[in-house]
């Protein structure tokens, strides 16, 4: 039984399914455009987290996550690129993690794994890239939110909306570890 190794991977699919359904809500040429405050554009948030999975899981069990090849400092480089660029270099980050993923039994948990030469139990090297990428998945939300404004499609909750979705309890089911359901807001 892998209880805990498929419990990580259906929040990491929860998350890439919400910055999925962010970006899905922008033109293609607000994909390139600073965030708020002059800030990382989406596409630059993608870059870098593409580069960390690719980086991090990559041979994740024998190797430093921190690949001598990467180049984390390109990944902040200011990019203008279309929307298929940009969902191919997103898909090949998210790609090895899950292929990874794939291959982790909740027996693997206490192995110890290196991240720029500091060891950590391959439990706490999961929940520390869990805790990034949703840190990062919330910029692009915000981002895309702020591009789009009143347009804007709430992922979760829309503001006023509370009551109608408290008394509704089937929309708190905890979300399935089926690999091809999506997060529970999204399915709506």
């Amino acid at each position: 039984m892998n209880a805990v190794v498929k419990s990580v991977e259906g929040e990491f699919r929860r998350y890439k399914g919400l910055a999925e359904a962010a970006l899905d809500q922008l033109p293609e040429e607000t994909l390139s455009s600073p965030g708020p405050s002059n800030g990382n554009s989406i596409a630059t948030i993608c870059w870098h987290m593409s580069g960390n999975l690719k980086s991090r899981f990559t041979e994740f069990l024998s190797s430093d996550g921190e690949k001598p090849w990467r180049q984390r400092e390109e990944e902040f480089a200011t990019r203008i690129v279309s929307r298929d660029e940009l969902m191919n270099m997103w898909n090949t980050g998210w790609d090895v993690l899950l292929q990874t993923l794939g291959t982790l039994a909740d027996e693997d948990l206490s192995r110890t794994v290196k991240i720029r030469a500091q060891e950590l139990t391959v439990c706490e090297a999961l929940h520390r890239s869990l805790a990034h990428a949703a840190y990062h998945v919330g910029q692009i939300v915000y981002v895309a939110h702020a591009a789009r404004g009143d347009a804007w499609n709430y992922l979760s909750i829309a503001p006023g909306q509370t009551a109608a979705y408290n008394a509704d309890p089937k929309l708190e089911k905890p979300p399935s570890h089926d690999p091809h359901r999506g997060h529970p807001a999204l399915e709506r």
